[in-house]
């Protein structure tokens, strides 16, 4: 008997061995550095695979200088005076911080005195500046105070960025980052500070958030440069933490009252002619590899440091060196299952018993595929599942948004219902019954498609949603399938369901000139647009659903349309809005009122009001 379990004690030894010599091996592998690379990419696949977290409100907002910016101010960098201006327009409005993510060690005047101005009476304001022999000096006007904060990032040897920092030292002396100074000046009025960790004096705490100190060769790391104070950072709520302006926007008395109030303003270029962007985890999986501009990953930074003390988030963490080792040694020994499998089959064969060898051997190899194949088939279910419904209904950019926040879309896979605050907008074409019908049908569907194209694609450019199509109507939501955050965000909406109205009415410009060459009468269209509560989701059958949105703010939208065709006899294009729209349009736009009136199928009155065109195109 002794003999005969010798087998299973030579498999058992063979196992271990093998596990032990395997793991020694991939350890070896691994603090060589050459299984860095491979440890990265499995880390951004998880992220890109992580469900995005969706604040409740946003805390963060965005003024970007763009190309368009640089091109309609006519010249780069942009004067000291035009930035003065547009700060000063924002702590008009009562933030809690301000980042200036734009170097100014050097005065681009006109109205470098004014720049410097607001920098010495307002605290509020943080400049930027890099940390080295050869960085950049943040503006003298507050050199050696907590105004200069320093906006180095770092970057892997693969170009991404995946770790942030707190405080950098250069020469004994100690500088904190952009996003830890924004954060620290928004927590103030929380009365959280940030504070040595009790339990590791080489650690910082954000109220009940510990966070690590990166050490070298944490994670997948090998031997990584971990000066200053550093931290792993945590892409999943990116894009869905901060909104964002243009600077004409700001300038130009466009941005929302109150949007700035109580919030973190980071002011920076996302301009391709300007360098200043960045590869994360999140976009690196992308198609020609999307960049973050520079402003945008220190609002990201930013808006994590808040979630760490006021959300109760965690920061990202990593086991220590003793049980990476045993992990290795667990998974070799796991490993080392196909070695026990064939002693042990070997084992029963000498006790005159034939176990099948080969169709665990399969079983184990199938499972093991199976699962490899559902989790990497699983990103591409979700997708499909979100892309059917939407990709050929908006924007790519608010697409890939859409996908990008799925986690607040779907449950256990598919797309729940949801109630919001949208701005919904109905359109029809005055006559269109009469016309078509002296139409030839083919020439008719050819007509119509050249409308409709250009409208979805204007609905589309405007951030809405192409909702349905009726005949020659078109129906659109613009806040969905997102539901909003704040006041400024519905407001931002409504004023772009208005703007996209004014847009459709000069688009018809345009296509009746092309209808005349072709002989075909000229058009105009009305338009009805309601600012309002409604459920968005899907309708429909098993084999045919589509994204809609119903509800009482969805009919009055269709009743203004339809309303009193009569006062839209001669015009082109006829605009009417209800009260809760009008009250999100701030003076953007030039409106007469119509009155309060009895709407089909509603009981109660509304005022009604006609949208005449923006406030300067009428000065």
């Amino acid at each position: 008997m002794g003999l005969l379990r010798m087998p299973k004690r030579t498999s058992y030894t063979v196992v271990l061995v093998g596990a032990l010599l395997a793991t020694s091996l991939v350890l070896a592998l691994r603090y060589g550095g050459v299984l860095e690379f491979l440890e990265l990419a499995a880390y951004d696949i998880g992220a890109r695979l992580a469900p995005t977290k969706v604040e409740q409100e946003s805390r963060v907002v965005i003024v970007e200088i763009t190309e368009k910016d640089i091109q309609a101010l006519g010249r780069w960098p942009l004067p000291d005076g035009s930035l003065a201006r547009g700060l000063k327009r924002i702590l008009d409005d009562n933030p809690r911080a301000v980042g200036l993510d734009i170097y100014r060690d050097i005065p681009v005047p006109p109205g470098t005195d004014e720049l410097h101005l607001l920098f010495r009476e307002d605290p509020r304001l943080i400049g930027v500046m890099t940390v080295g022999e050869k960085g950049v000096a943040p503006p003298p006007v507050i050199k050696g105070t907590e105004q200069a904060a320093f906006g180095d990032v770092i970057v892997d040897a693969s170009g991404v960025v995946r770790r942030g920092l707190l405080f950098l030292d250069d020469r004994g002396q100690v500088y904190t980052s952009l996003a830890l100074r924004l954060a620290s000046l928004y927590l103030e009025k929380e009365g959280v500070a940030l504070d040595p960790d009790p339990a590791n004096a080489q650690q910082v705490r954000l109220k009940q958030a510990a966070i690590p100190l990166f050490e070298s060769n944490d994670g997948g790391y090998c031997r990584a440069d971990a000066a200053g104070y550093q931290f792993l950072l945590d892409f999943s709520a990116a894009g869905a933490s901060s909104r964002s302006y243009s600077f004409t926007e700001l300038i130009g008395g466009k941005v929302p009252p109150a949007t700035f109030k109580d919030r973190i303003v980071l002011v920076g270029v996302n301009a391709q002619s300007v360098k200043d962007h960045f590869i994360t985890p999140v976009t690196s999986g992308a198609v020609g590899d999307q960049e973050v501009a520079g402003v945008r990953l220190h609002g990201q930074i930013a808006s994590q440091l808040l979630r760490f003390a006021l959300d109760g988030a965690q920061p990202m963490r990593v086991p220590p060196e003793w049980l990476k080792v045993v992990w290795c040694l667990a998974w070799g020994i796991a490993g080392g299952v196909a070695l026990l499998l064939c002693g042990a089959a070997f084992g029963a064969f000498l006790q005159q018993w034939w176990i099948p060898l080969v169709p665990p051997a399969f079983s184990f190899a199938i499972a093991a595929a199976a699962v490899t194949a559902y989790v990497t088939g699983l990103e591409k279910r979700e997708r499909a599942t979100l892309m059917q419904i939407f990709s050929s209904h908006v924007a790519p950019e608010i697409a890939e948004m859409i996908w990008q926040q799925r986690g607040a879309l779907l449950v256990e896979g598919r797309l729940s219902p949801k109630k919001m605050t949208a701005t919904v907008l109905f359109s029809d074409l005055k006559g269109f019954t009469t016309i078509s019908e002296k139409m030839d049908p083919q020439e008719l569907m050819g007509w119509l498609n050249t409308y409709m194209e250009s409208m979805t694609g204007l609905i589309m450019r405007h951030g809405g949603v192409v909702d349905n199509f009726v005949g020659d109507g078109i129906k659109a939501d613009f806040g969905v399938p997102l539901p909003r955050g704040d006041e400024a965000e519905i407001s931002r909406d409504a004023v772009n369901a208005v703007s996209c109205a004014l847009a459709m009415d000069r688009e018809m410009i345009l296509l009746n000139a092309q209808w005349k060459e072709r002989g075909y009468p000229a058009m105009g269209v009305r338009i009805g647009i309601f600012t309002g509560p409604v459920v968005g989701g899907l309708l429909g059958s098993s084999k045919r659903l589509k994204y809609t949105t119903i509800g009482d703010t969805v009919n009055t939208a269709s009743r203004l349309e339809s309303f009193d065709k009569e006062i839209a006899k001669d015009a082109r294009c006829r605009i009417l809005i209800g009260d809760t729209t009008l009250g999100h349009l701030g003076d953007s736009f030039a409106v007469q009122k119509i009155g309060s009136v009895s709407l089909k199928g509603k009981d109660d009155k509304i005022t009604v009001h006609q949208v005449l065109g923006k406030v300067q195109e009428e000065s």
